[in-house]
């Protein structure tokens, strides 16, 4: 059986580095990263390859039981594998869930190329745990990069 890879790209109008460094400030991420009825809470954050990070994700009051980690939250814990500025990161992500279809380690890359003015943004989920429905993660992820593009862009 071959590992479910979801993928989704956004063109972004602003530069590699500043894609990037949205990526390197705690507050920021916790601001874009959460997909669409959710916030986000930084709980630990070290932005190094080889650092790691732990996000707290909490649903929407309407969305209520649908966590992974609790009733109303998600939480995971992040080993940074690659990094290199303004191109790419490179992720294990790994949810604190007792069901056992939501354990393993997700690998998310994000990678940055330039695109003329602007930079294209595509973010790769491998192993995909099999708990997560694909058409969820797609919107989710989808969510993410255009709400990382609109706080790139304001800022730009």
């Amino acid at each position: 059986m071959t590992a479910r890879v979801d993928t989704v790209s956004r063109r972004v109008a602003a530069s590699p580095d500043a894609v990037f460094a949205a990526f390197s400030e705690p507050g920021a991420m916790a601001r874009w990263l959460p997909p669409n009825d959710m916030t986000g809470e930084m709980l630990r954050f070290d932005f190094r390859e080889g650092g790691s990070y732990r996000m707290r994700l909490t649903y929407a009051e309407r969305h209520r039981g649908r966590g992974k980690t609790s009733a109303d939250a998600d939480e995971v814990t992040v080993r940074i594998t690659k990094l290199v500025p303004g191109r790419l990161l490179e992720q294990e992500v790994a949810f604190d869930s007792e069901e056992a279809s939501f354990a393993g380690r997700m690998r998310m890359t994000w990678s940055m190329e330039r695109d003329g003015d602007g930079t294209l943004v595509t973010v790769r989920a491998e192993d995909v745990p099999a708990g997560i429905r694909p058409e969820d993660h797609v919107a989710a992820m989808t969510a993410s990069l255009a709400q990382l593009a609109g706080f790139v862009e304001a800022a730009g």
